[in-house]
């Protein structure tokens, strides 16, 4: 039941809230600056009705920058390492504007014009996750009955400016042609520094996902059948060689097994016998896990340092393109588009748990593969075009 008091010339409720569960003790509900009783005796009727439905929330002073490590120490219970240290570069985002806001000030339209400043700031995929952050944030803040309203619910994601036609200007392509995939693996033979030409090729051949390739040890690899199997990935954001994790594949499509060309193998064979002769030699030192691709003790190289070593060929060629150690990626999926493998063994091969994904990269396949396209498609109607000439 509840009570009313005039107070400076204003009205003020109090409604029994009955007892805390945790401290034991009775609480109140209380809120002044009515103009009229009327007003006042409104408001308390809906709290009451809130209290008996078992709705009612009392949004609290908490500030998002006090509430935001709290919701991190319940997620990273969850998630995998790589995934917090995502989400708290994310979050970071949004602390920046409402850190000594209280979380429950924050609404829908500030959501929303926050969302749309960062989005001329940002790309579409950077944006996508600072959303996805901010939703569980907010998400867990009303399950704590923090706030009444999830501020995110409607968001509405904004026209990216790289939505945009942009004249006179072409992006080159992140892949290499299957000619410059040879150039490129030739300097690896006779300029490469050791181990060089294994590993470029096995990411060219493979598809493999950079962390995924210095991960593999050499259980992984079946000589006999020529099969490769991918169960993990390497995670090391310090770059401190070290310092490294194994975790669990991008998805769950990523664990997957396959048939690797026999090149590679070979390749690998002879670098698993000088790795027995660097194992004995640095035996005091050695730090043995397994690893096919380490250096001298033990460690697997960080992707920084294989970034390094690509970069190293890329300047001796003469090409303007941007390759990084995921261009060989799309590199090996243009080249088996172009080599008519079906789409949904190519979607098996790299991983890719969603076929849209495969799709999107086989709208950037090569040049000849293009004009291989053409050509098939022109023969295929050609008796049809030939009756309607």
């Amino acid at each position: 039941m509840a009570h009313f008091r005039e107070k400076n010339g204003s009205w003020e409720y109090i409604i029994s809230a009955g007892k805390d569960p945790i401290t034991k003790k009775y609480t109140q509900i209380r809120k002044s600056g009515f103009r009229t009783k009327t007003a006042a005796k409104n408001e308390a009727r809906r709290i009451e009705e809130e209290l008996k439905q078992g709705t009612y929330v009392k949004e609290s002073r908490t500030t998002f920058g006090d509430f935001v490590p709290q919701w991190l120490s319940h997620y990273e219970k969850r998630a995998k390492i790589s995934s917090v240290r995502a989400r708290r570069i994310a979050a970071k985002r949004l602390l920046d504007e409402w850190e000594y806001f209280p979380i429950s000030s924050i609404t829908m339209s500030i959501y929303q014009k926050r969302l749309d400043d960062l989005s001329l700031k940002f790309s579409e995929n950077y944006l996508d996750s600072i959303h996805s952050t901010g939703r569980m944030i907010f998400s867990h803040a009303h399950k704590k009955k923090l706030i009444k309203f999830n501020p995110t619910e409607h968001f509405e994601k904004p026209r990216m400016r790289s939505d945009e036609v942009q004249e006179d200007s072409e992006e080159i392509e992140s892949f290499l042609e299957r000619e410059e995939l040879a150039e490129l693996l030739l300097l690896a033979k006779e300029k490469g520094l050791t181990g060089d030409l294994m590993m470029f090729a096995t990411l060219a051949y493979s598809g493999l996902r950079a962390g995924e390739l210095v991960a593999l040890k050499d259980t992984d690899v079946d000589l006999l059948t020529n099969e490769i199997s991918v169960t993990k990935t390497y995670y090391n954001p310090t770059n401190n060689k070290k310092d490294f994790k194994l975790l669990t594949p991008k998805t769950k499509g990523s664990v997957r097994k396959f048939d690797l060309d026999p090149f590679v193998i070979s390749l690998i064979k002879e670098h698993l016998k000088l790795q027995k002769e660097i194992k004995m030699k640095n035996r005091i030192v050695y730090n043995d896990q397994g690893f096919i691709f380490a250096d001298e003790q033990g460690y697997p190289p960080t992707i920084k340092k294989v970034a390094i070593r690509l970069q190293r060929l890329m300047k001796m060629m003469n090409t303007e393109k941007h390759i990084t150690p995921h261009s060989f990626r799309h590199t090996n999926i243009s080249l088996l588009i172009e080599a008519q493998v079906p789409i949904g063994e190519i979607q098996r091969r790299v991983g890719h748990t969603d076929i849209n994904t495969t799709m999107n990269i086989y709208t950037h396949m090569t040049k000849n593969t293009k004009s291989q396209a053409s050509q098939l498609f022109s023969k295929h109607l050609s008796a049809l075009t030939e009756k309607l000439q």
